[in-house]
């Protein structure tokens, strides 16, 4: 199978070159695209991708709550998939484009609800367990009916501490995430 992942920056586009150089017998052939981050930049992209049986969107996960207060498979670099994604608007109320759309997931992972925002999200406000990412509802809207998104915890929101987040995400890696896309995609 043919597969683009797709990653909005050149960080995560490192860790799954990482990731799938230490798959061994690989099922599936991989093109990586760096897309850049925003939903703009997203739906360029997902305008001239190479032909592929699938096209993954592969990025970090800003999720609301406190780690301590999430479940095992929640924590700190594990991956979820986003079945459910949200436009949220400028003064905090859905878009009319923005119903949110809800596909079913692809793999044996977390599923997860994601929200697209062009303002700061006051993360108080929002559930706990909502993934808050820029690409995802511009992904979700654009893909074919085999595409999905997967994303890797990487903090949570809102913070407590400032953080530099190139350095705080040094330590994550993507081969949980490349694992579950080469055990369930036959």
């Amino acid at each position: 199978m043919k597969i683009n992942i797709i990653t909005p920056m050149e960080i995560e586009n490192e860790k799954v070159i990482s990731a799938i150089a230490r798959i061994q017998n690989k099922k599936h052939i991989y093109n990586l695209v760096v897309s850049e981050i925003g939903r703009e930049a997203t739906a360029k992209t997902m305008m001239k991708l190479p032909e592929s049986d699938v096209n993954i969107l592969l990025g970090f996960a800003a999720i609301v709550g406190k780690e301590l207060d999430m479940p095992k498979e929640l924590s700190f670099g594990k991956p979820i998939e986003i079945t459910n994604t949200s436009l949220y608007g400028y003064e905090g109320g859905l878009f009319e484009n923005g119903k949110p759309i809800r596909v079913q997931p692809k793999l044996n992972l977390p599923c997860l609800s994601s929200l697209t925002s062009d303002k700061f999200v006051r993360t108080t406000d929002l559930a706990e367990k909502t993934v808050v990412n820029m690409e995802d509802f511009t992904f979700m809207y654009l893909k074919r009916p085999q595409d999905f998104i997967v994303r890797v915890i990487s903090d949570y929101l809102p913070h407590e501490v400032e953080i530099d987040f190139f350095e705080h995400v040094k330590d994550i890696d993507f081969l949980s995430a490349i694992e579950a896309i080469e055990g369930c995609l036959d």
